[in-house]
């Protein structure tokens, strides 16, 4: 079993990438690598091109993400982690798929089309070639599977789509193609501020999400300032329904303690959100304190954070060798 995640470095991460994504990360290369396997995490700075970003900025949010990442408990000595500029074989591979890929499967694009919006014109070329990377990102690694959220199984779908063609069209088997992995405790978190939208860094407000390095009283703050109503908790989660902020509080209490909204429900029903509030702000507090801490400790040392993605580069790369070798001979090319 292969498998192979990335993440934009476009700032510090929240609690809806740490329920969402990367608490799963962390249980997969956990057991993945007890059987044997390869988990294969990244830093995706050649995905950033799509938007102008200052050269330091982008170079400061790669060492900060890679930091949190370990933070969270990404183990280097068991996952293999890496920022993709480092293995230019993505580069490369995607430039090759690109003969494969159609510009009407790009177009049809959910993620195109809300980014781009009315601006096409005006879009960068990175920004609609975006999904072919992805590709590249999971079919250089011969990855066996992919998690993935609702948000991206179109991509993932796209990249089966090329692999599969490129196959064929080469009468060859240079790619495997990656099945979906859709973690069952992956929480979906949502805006404390809208609880019909998520949780997001690109919101302007930063009282709408719960960064991993807030502190003890900024979180506290955050959660009693949560947008919630003035129905007391039902005794069970259907009780919620047409209630999207209370649902949001219950899922974040549910994820963080590992059981179910209908577990929460009965353990405060009955209950106003002037108790619940206290109680979810304390278990955030006790939960993300060690993440914090860690993150603290590393986030300075350039060299030491820089010296984990080198040796993970140099190790993603050796992998990625045969995959790009056997692409070029696939295509009749000599290098």
């Amino acid at each position: 079993m292969r498998i192979v995640s990335g993440i934009q470095p476009t700032g510090n991460l929240h609690l809806g990438n740490y329920l969402g994504a990367i608490r799963n990360w962390v249980r997969m290369q956990d057991e993945v690598s007890a059987h044997g396997g390869d988990c294969l995490f990244f830093l995706a700075d050649l995905h950033s091109l799509s938007d102008h970003i200052p050269a330091a900025t982008r170079q400061q949010a790669v060492r900060e993400m890679t930091a949190a990442l370990i933070a969270c408990g990404i183990d280097p000595a068991r996952a293999i982690l890496f920022n993709q500029a480092r293995v230019p074989a993505h580069a490369e591979l995607c430039w090759l798929l690109n003969g494969t890929a159609r510009m009407g499967w790009l177009n049809r694009m959910t993620q195109w089309k809300d980014k781009a919006g009315k601006n096409r014109e005006g879009a960068s070329v990175a920004l609609f070639d975006y999904p072919v990377l992805q590709a590249a990102d999971v079919l250089l690694y011969q990855a066996t599977h992919v998690p993935v959220g609702d948000d991206q199984k179109q991509h993932l779908e796209l990249a089966r789509d090329i692999a599969a063609k490129f196959n064929l069209d080469t009468g060859t088997e240079t790619f495997t193609l990656p099945d979906p992995i859709i973690p069952p405790a992956a929480a979906r978190i949502m805006s404390l501020r809208d609880g019909t939208a998520k949780m997001s860094k690109s919101d302007p407000s930063d009282m709408s999400r719960v960064n991993l390095t807030d502190d003890a009283g900024t979180v506290m703050a955050k959660v009693r300032k949560a947008r919630t109503d003035a129905d007391p908790l039902p005794g069970e989660a259907a009780g919620l329904a047409g209630r999207a902020e209370a649902t949001n509080l219950v899922g974040i209490f549910a994820a963080l303690t590992d059981s179910n909204a209908d577990a929460v429900c009965a353990r405060f029903a009955g209950q106003g959100f002037g108790a619940f509030k206290p109680a979810l702000g304390e278990l955030l507090v006790e939960t993300l304190r060690p993440i914090r801490d860690r993150f603290t400790a590393l986030k300075d040392d350039a060299a030491a954070i820089d010296a984990v993605l080198v040796d993970g580069a140099a190790r993603a790369a050796t992998l990625a060798r045969r995959t790009l070798d056997q692409s070029y001979r696939a295509l009749g090319l000599f290098r």
